[in-house]
């Protein structure tokens, strides 16, 4: 993995406002973490990358385009969800569905993902008439979306899949919210020449060929055929295409033996990645390059704040690094099996997590269930 910069040390002309921020989710997901170089003299480059970034009522008050003096305070807890584009009038579906969780204290994150196919129950919601029933978790954004009358709103079926989020994990109100378009996530890791991390274990891809073509589809039955791009254990340097592509495998026979759960850990380890790589003096204290970064990631993202700019809660982040980012994982369990298979559901000792989270006592409970802990 890429190492992070320091603090200290030489300063550039950017440098005397606090490192950047971690605030656009990545994976890509999601960027919460584009941290970068101290930027003083840089306000035309911030107001280009605010100005690029989509805004959107993704909560349903209407806070979308409010501004507000910088006075964020922890704890917060953000919902990052990450889609792929689709035909307009097609419900869109979370693919990747993260929750930062930070404390009061601003100096560190905890980073866990909702499996998509978490079984749950998702409330009623009349605004796209709909009344209510058990589903998979990453449906909640398609039932939310059906605006009557309308093409489908992404907007709204994150309003949805944020309540429905809030009632299985208790937290009452996410402090902000981001949509990363997939297609936009490439262009974000190329901006950034690429991401270093490792890769745990030989995968294959069951959608690409070596030179990042799709691969085509099997004539004699589901699936693909063809020559498919591998991804070898140890560091690798991946490519936008390369990194999209690696972070979506979840089959076993491509080399991810524990499916979603396996998926959830690669996207997490990209995230991190991608925060160290945003830290490196490569992007940090490149000005052409941070440009295309954040112009790429602004273009990617439809963000709410509940009346705070992007400006404001990287200010607010600027203490939390890669390293501190933990990443956690929630363990779970099949409902059905074969063609009775449902979905999953979570052990009973998440419950015990998500109280920690609303208590300040992530920390202790990380010490008793050390199991809960991802690999980085």
């Amino acid at each position: 993995m890429a190492k992070g910069g320091k603090r200290g040390g030489k300063r550039s002309i950017w440098t005397g406002v606090p490192r950047w921020a971690q605030l656009c989710t990545i994976f890509g997901i999601a960027l919460m973490t584009l941290s970068g170089t101290t930027l003083v003299g840089a306000e035309a480059l911030m107001a280009r990358y605010e100005g690029a970034v989509g805004k959107g009522d993704l909560f349903g008050d209407q806070a979308a385009g409010a501004q507000r003096k910088s006075d964020i305070k922890g704890p917060l807890n953000i919902l990052l969800v990450g889609i792929d584009p689709r035909e307009p009038e097609t419900p869109p579906l979370a693919d990747s569905i993260m929750v930062l969780h930070i404390p009061a204290e601003l100096d560190r994150a905890y980073l866990f993902s909702m499996p998509r196919d978490l079984y749950v129950e998702i409330p009623r919601f009349s605004k796209a008439e709909y009344p209510g029933g058990r589903g998979k978790l990453n449906g909640a954004m398609s039932h939310g979306s059906m605006v009557p009358g309308q093409n489908p709103s992404t907007e709204r079926g994150f309003e949805l899949l944020a309540t429905t989020v809030q009632q299985v994990t208790g937290i009452k109100r996410f402090d902000a919210g981001a949509i990363i378009n997939f297609s936009g996530f490439r262009k974000i890791v190329d901006a950034m020449g690429g991401v270093t991390m490792k890769i745990e274990r030989r995968v294959t891809s069951e959608h690409r060929e070596p030179n990042g073509k799709h691969r085509k589809g099997n004539p004699n039955g589901p699936g693909y055929i063809g020559p498919q791009a591998v991804y070898e254990k140890g560091t690798q340097h991946l490519e936008g295409w390369q990194a999209l592509d690696y972070v979506r495998q979840r089959y076993p026979k491509n080399g991810v033996p524990d499916g979603d759960y396996g998926r959830q850990r690669h996207q997490q380890q990209f995230v991190k990645a991608m925060a160290s790589q945003a830290f490196s003096s490569d992007v940090a204290t490149n000005p052409i390059k941070l440009d295309k970064v954040l112009r790429a990631a602004g273009q990617s993202l439809v963000f709410n704040g509940r009346g705070h700019t992007v400006a404001d809660f990287a200010f607010a982040l600027k203490d939390v690094r890669p390293d501190a980012i933990n990443m956690i994982k929630l363990p779970g369990e099949n409902i059905g099996t074969g063609s009775n298979y449902q979905g999953e559901r979570l052990v009973p000792e998440a419950q015990d997590f998500f109280r920690s989270l609303q208590n300040g006592t992530v920390d202790a409970f990380l010490l008793e269930h050390p199991d809960f802990r991802n690999k980085s």
